[in-house]
């Protein structure tokens, strides 16, 4: 849809080399696990069976009377352990040998799994000695290779039409890399502005103070004014300009050893512009600045706390030291995308901290393994989403300090998530008061001059990314937040708006080469990304990158060394809008499948997306959500849980709809997998920050405001919570997705084959990794042994279906009542194998080979509700 068809080779693949799961067995991690399980469940190590006298009598006691009896029996294991393990210590007490320390923390609690929530197993925090401090280890900047651009061309040999264009961005590449290693000392230097400008601890004349530094060459005169001087600069407050239009002074501590300025006290500068204006400006490198509750602009704020925390101890007068290293790189990201201030229950902005402690352990629960956090970067205007950045290396002071933040990507860490930040390098807000718009009374500073440094649609302004000094001041910025807060990696906004002259506005991409690489495409800005994207994978080897490209550019998630931009994924972003398109249609049975199933694949080979059926963008006030577009008013009427209220065939049939779209999403969406937070459990509100009046930029049309109400900036935990509500349902499938994931690693398995699209019966059939999927999107019609195609032989058994009562089903297919489904030879469906399934009309279901089922694997300790895996999985990663 959105890249060119040939591209698409390769996405519906038999990837023969794959292992299946003949003759696996569980790693060191899961035979420990399985060890504490079978001790429970009375079943050896290796997965010895019960008597059968036993198992048929497990089967015929209800299911709350099995769960008693194996209570009963592990409280009676534990029981036994404990006292091995006190006549252990009373032996070697009496012999007079050292007794060995009882373990703490985590490790206790695995000698005792009463203690145990399913996400100690699933997603175990991490353990660090006490009094450590965790410090990055950087990689080493990599030399540029000797090639001519067109390494890349090896997964699409079409692209040789364009190779012209691929050579001379390439030499750009190389040129800016090499004038960056003869004039600035190297790439590594040239990204650490930030300890050069803005405000930094040195010394000078034998004297230690603070430098302050800016880059404003066609101010006439600088002075620093703020809290420390009563506003008014003295003497030693006014700068001095060297040849390259950069502003320094310095100001030495006092007798005493005391800052110049006290930390959190305000800052501005006052400049007189090249037109002889005076005016007064925030720092541009300022690294936070805040709104007073009764004023209406920001101020800078010198930050700099004197003391430095223990290793993880938050306090307001002491620097955050990190405690937990980053996670590893995921096989494939889970993401939670978020945005703190509005994630409480509460109209009201949440702040770091009470995400850490509220939010970290709910996302943890749910299976995701990486948080994407929005608006981070300081924005004035709190409805722009912190899309209009006026302070870029300043986190946002609605939700608290700079080292409170630091805190929560420390707690995120301990829990084994990697965070990603919503990082704007698109474009800036064009407030001048608190922003770096006209910041010397020009408006080509950092940005564009005229019409092109304006964003008609955005109303903001737009990057020179050719211009020496915006280069280091947004290659610092994205190292600034890896180096300084330990973020993970990105997500870039408006990539394909910074790509292209047009910046993608009423464009529709064909898929035509041309469209990518011609006169249409703003090279500085495609050369500025792979810098980025050189400048982070190389320091920060592990780092995570994603674009939010709705082109579809060839190479855009190839490495820069190959001659690609170097991001890591591209967000796929048709899919959302394919679903809105189908929610839209007249009638179910008009569901095109070929069409859906085309869209969620219609991705190039080699280059990696993030699947999503919704994103914060669907969530916004003037757009629905899919739970909305499925349910509309009826969810404020009939979203009673069975026995607590009235039910509507419209909520059963978005219930049903809305876990399939997902399901389906993840599974051939991507390589890995987004969500925004609620739309998990179908938030039921649309978000709408706090605003006034105003015009639409792009039309100059009136567009009321809200009296500036926090009232749907919110998420509404308490429906989700809730056991008398039918929200519980759509978040208990979105966690068993999520642990499906971990368990088989199907979201990146490189074996996909999309079998069967069936027009008439409106089913799909995929093959993700080892596992089978099967979609039943008909209206009315249920289909008893439906034969499927498969790879892989022998018994299948299922692990997952969206009709299980816990999902907010019917019970029609269901793990407790399903049997074996022997896969024997045969061509069906252009499929090695087969077997024979039961699909209830609007259902999904999900079959493994058989030896990683377990019907009563949710009945157990780690089990996850409504998930039928053995164990944690063979592919199990956290």
């Amino acid at each position: 849809m959105r890249a060119p068809a040939r591209s698409v080779k390769g996405t519906s693949r038999d990837a023969s080399t794959r292992p299946t799961l003949q003759g696996r067995t569980p790693s060191a991690p899961r035979r420990a696990v399985a060890a504490a399980a079978a001790a429970k469940s009375g079943k050896g190590a290796a997965g010895d069976a019960a008597p059968v006298g036993a198992a048929a009598a497990a089967a015929a006691a209800s299911p709350v009377e099995v769960l008693r009896r194996e209570n009963g029996a592990l409280k009676q294991t534990v029981a036994e352990a404990t006292g091995s393990i006190k006549e252990l210590e009373k032996g070697l007490s009496d012999l007079k040998a050292p007794v060995p320390p009882r373990p703490a923390g985590a490790a206790a609690a695995a000698l005792d799994p009463t203690k145990l929530q399913p996400e100690d197993f699933w997603s175990p925090a991490i353990e660090v000695p006490e009094g450590v401090e965790y410090v990055d280890e950087y990689g080493a900047i990599t030399p540029v290779p000797d090639h001519d651009g067109t390494a890349c061309f090896k997964w699409d040999d079409t692209l040789w039409a364009k190779a012209e264009h691929f050579k001379y961005r390439w030499n750009m590449f190389k040129n800016i890399r090499n004038a960056i290693d003869q004039n600035e000392g190297g790439i590594d230097k040239f990204t650490q502005g930030y300890k050069f400008y803005g405000f930094n601890r040195g010394e000078h004349e034998g004297k230690t103070g603070i430098w302050y530094r800016e880059w404003a060459p066609a101010a006439k005169a600088l002075a620093l004014v703020g809290e420390f001087n009563a506003w008014e600069p003295k003497e030693g407050h006014w700068a001095a300009k060297n040849g390259f239009g950069v502003w320094e002074l310095f100001l030495a501590d006092g007798p005493d050893g005391t800052s110049a300025i006290p930390h959190k006290t305000k800052v501005k500068v006052r400049l007189e512009t090249a037109s002889g204006e005076w005016v007064e400006r925030i720092p541009a490198w300022i690294k936070w600045a805040t709104q007073e509750w009764n004023e209406i602009q920001f101020n800078g704020v010198y930050y700099e706390p004197a003391g430095k925390g223990a290793p993880g101890e938050v306090s307001p007068d002491k620097a955050y030291t990190f405690k937990y290293p980053r996670p590893p790189r995921p096989r494939a990201l889970r993401i939670y995308e978020c945005h703190v201030g509005m994630s409480s229950q509460e109209p009201k902005v949440n702040s770091y901290l009470e995400f850490k402690e509220e939010m970290l352990p709910r996302i943890r629960k749910l299976g995701y393994n990486a948080i994407q956090i929005m608006a981070i970067q300081e924005h004035a205007y709190y409805g722009s989403f912190g899309y209009h950045v006026t302070n870029f290396f300043a986190a946002s002071s609605r939700c608290g300090t700079p080292d409170e933040l630091k805190a929560m990507i420390d707690e995120a860490h301990r829990l084994g998530m990697v965070v990603l930040m919503d990082i704007v390098h698109s474009h800036a807000s064009k407030n001048t008061n608190d922003g770096i718009n006209m910041f010397d009374g020009t408006d080509s500073m950092y940005f564009h001059s005229g019409g092109r440094g304006n964003h008609w649609m955005w109303d903001s302004r737009l990057f020179n990314y050719g211009n020496w000094e915006t280069l280091r001041f947004l290659l610092s910025n994205a190292r600034w937040w890896m180096d300084e807060y330990k973020f993970d990696g990105y997500r870039f906004d408006g990539v394909t708006s910074m790509m292209y002259h047009h910046h993608g506005l009423s464009y529709a991409f064909t898929g035509n080469y041309e469209e990518y690489f011609g006169l249409n495409t703003d090279t500085d800005a495609v050369v500025y990304l792979m810098l980025v994207n050189n400048t982070l994978h190389d320091l920060f080897p592990n780092c995570i990158t994603i674009g939010e490209d709705v082109s579809g550019m060839p190479a855009f998630c190839r490495p820069w060394q190959e001659g690609g931009v170097g991001f890591d994924y591209r967000l796929q972003m048709a899919i959302a809008d394919k679903w809105i398109e189908v929610l839209k249609g007249a009638s179910d049975h008009d569901w095109n499948m070929g069409n859906i199933t085309h869209t969620m694949t219609n991705r190039r080979y080699a280059e990696a997306c993030v699947g999503y059926a919704e994103s914060h963008d669907q969530a916004l006030v003037g757009d629905k959500t899919i739970a909305f577009w499925l349910m509309d008013k009826d969810m404020y009427d009939f979203m009673s849980a069975p026995g607590f209220g009235p039910s509507s065939p419209v909520v059963d049939r978005g219930i049903a709809l809305h876990k399939m779209i997902r399901l389906l999403t993840m599974t051939l969406g991507g390589e890995s997998y987004l969500n925004f937070m609620g739309n998990e459990f179908g938030h039921p509100e649309w978000i709408d920050f706090p605003r006034d009046d105003t015009y639409d930029p792009s039309t100059g049309a009136f567009v009321p405001g809200n009296g500036g109400s926090l009232e749907k900036c919110r998420r509404r935990w308490d429906l989700a919570d809730a056991d008398f509500l039918k929200y519980k349902f759509l978040a208990a499938f979105d966690r068993a997705m999520t642990h499906l994931d971990k368990a088989f690693g199907f979201v990146s398995a490189p074996h996909t084959w999309v079998s069967r699209k069936d027009e008439g019966d409106k089913v799909v059939v995929v093959e993700r990794g080892d596992l089978v999927f099967v979609f039943n999107s008909h209206p009315t019609n249920s289909y008893t042994d439906y034969k499927i195609g498969c790879l892989l032989p022998g018994n299948h058994r299922l692990v997952l279906s969206s009709d299980e009562e816990v999902f907010g089903g019917f019970r029609n297919l269901s793990k407790d009542i399903d049997g074996d489904h022997v896969a024997n030879g045969g061509n069906h469906d252009n499929r090695p194998n087969s077997f024979l399934v039961y699909a209830p009309s609007r259902t999904c279901s999900v079959y493994a080979p058989a030896e990683w089922a377990d019907k009563d694997a949710d009945r157990k300790p780690m089990g996850i509700p409504g998930l039928g895996v053995k164990e944690l999985g063979p592919y199990y990663e956290y």
